[in-house]
């Protein structure tokens, strides 16, 4: 054991140095990963690096992971997104917080058709951070709802993290997507009552409102939300009536984006072209990720570090709570230095075992994984969402993240939540496939 310490210790050593180093974070992997096999193991690098990403990148769950991005990319550059403000904001009149729950409730509808925290973000801020400023409302609650509520992007489906994650364990992806409905609303509440609170505790920050629509104008104000609701059911509608594979309702989704956004006018030859160029660049960076991940999945393997490390946990008997506490304190510090894909992909060689041997469901640790990832892109210094504002704003990185700290703690309270009451994640995904 001793020696299986000193192997896995050198290792991420070396790869945490690279990383700190500043190399890319699939070069670190591969780097660390062959000076593995090659000083540890009489294993020939170059063949299992062949192997590795070869398998990796020939996974047929992987094609839906480009073309949810490029329905996002679509969507983000088309007048959609301004619909999620103009068809809220009139039943949140009365709300206590009006309409920085725009913020949360346009995350959690954009979520739905984009999987990405970043784009959902970005798209929300720069719809309703200038109408919100216009109106008086405090930069802190605007700019920490919008930082917390966009995180969601990764858990509601389609989510591009819980792709990866199915892909990497090697679980359904349909199921994860069930999954994830629950926790996603749940966070939604869990937003909106922490914007509530803080409304009805700080009145003297909330500008006055605004004279409220009858109902009839609410309703015509509602049908700017039709399009986007339409594109959600088809494409999660596909995936749970058995009609279509995730990889299907992607194609799909960009079928209906692009038809949506052409029927709209927004469809330019050069949106189409930036679009579909960022949606490229995006899917590269991941699949250059998920290889590499790859590459360091078959050298734990082959080190035995994994197997190991798993028996090592089991025979300290640590109960569930202990171990999801120990596995949240670890993802909360990988969080301030990596990207969550990178978090799952990184980790997924020496956690699974663990979360194997100490009887964990899958469906459910993926869930979890995801939600302490998304903590991570409000946690400083490589909280993505943290950059996504700072660009927005113009504020520093400092006052962002302090305006999105109560966020931080909601998702803890989510987290929690979930570990303490697991059917939260397990039940849906129980229930309809069991039929």
């Amino acid at each position: 054991m001793i020696e299986t310490i000193g192997t896995g210790l050198t290792v991420f050593l070396l790869l945490f140095t690279l990383l700190a180093l500043g190399v890319w974070v699939p070069i670190a992997m591969i780097a660390a990963s062959y000076v593995a096999l090659m000083v540890f193991t009489t294993v020939p690098p170059g063949s299992v690096l062949a192997t590795a990403t070869w398998g990796a990148s020939t996974e047929w769950s992987l094609a839906a992971l480009p073309l949810f991005i490029w329905m996002g990319e679509i969507l983000y550059r088309s007048r959609v997104s301004d619909d999620l403000f103009l068809g809220l904001s009139p039943w949140l009149q009365r709300v206590p917080g009006r309409l920085v729950h725009v913020n949360v409730l346009g995350s959690g509808l954009f979520a739905a058709v984009s999987g990405s925290s970043a784009a959902t973000c970005a798209t929300i801020g720069k719809i309703s951070l200038p109408e919100l400023r216009q109106r008086g409302y405090s930069d802190n609650i605007v700019i920490g709802s919008l930082a917390g509520s966009s995180t969601v992007g990764f858990l509601i489906p389609p989510s591009i993290i819980l792709i990866v994650y199915g892909v990497a364990v090697e679980e359904s992806i349909a199921r994860l997507f069930l999954a994830g409905i629950l926790p996603g609303i749940m966070m939604l509440f869990l937003f909106m009552g922490y914007v509530a609170l803080w409304a009805s505790l700080n009145p003297s920050q909330m500008p006055a409102a605004d004279p409220v629509m009858d109902f009839r104008s609410r309703v015509r104000a509602s049908q700017r939300l039709l399009p986007v609701l339409a594109l959600i059911v088809c494409v999660i509608g596909s995936i749970y009536a058995g009609f279509a594979s995730p990889t299907d309702a992607a194609a799909v989704g960009v079928a209906l984006a692009l038809l949506l956004s052409w029927v709209r006018g927004d469809l330019t030859a050069e949106a189409f072209g930036v679009g579909l160029m960022s949606a490229v660049k995006t899917a590269c960076m991941i699949a250059t990720i998920v290889v590499s991940a790859a590459f360091l999945t078959a050298t734990m393997g082959y080190t035995g570090i994994p197997r190991d490390l798993a028996t090592w946990v089991g025979g300290l008997e640590l109960d569930r709570g202990f171990l999801i506490l120990a596995l949240t304190l670890i993802f909360l510090l990988l969080g301030c230095f990596l990207d969550g894909i990178s978090i799952v992909l990184l980790t997924a060689a020496i956690i699974l075992p663990i979360i194997e041997q100490a009887g964990i469901d899958l469906i459910w640790f993926g869930i979890y994984l995801v939600l302490v990832v998304e903590i991570s892109q409000i946690t400083p210094p490589i909280g993505f969402n943290l950059f996504v504002l700072q660009s927005l704003t113009g504020r520093d990185i400092l006052s962002v993240a302090k305006a999105a700290l109560p966020f931080f703690f909601v998702l803890l309270i989510g987290l929690a939540l979930v570990s303490i009451f697991p059917g939260i994640v397990t039940w849906l995904p129980t229930v309809l496939t069991a039929r």
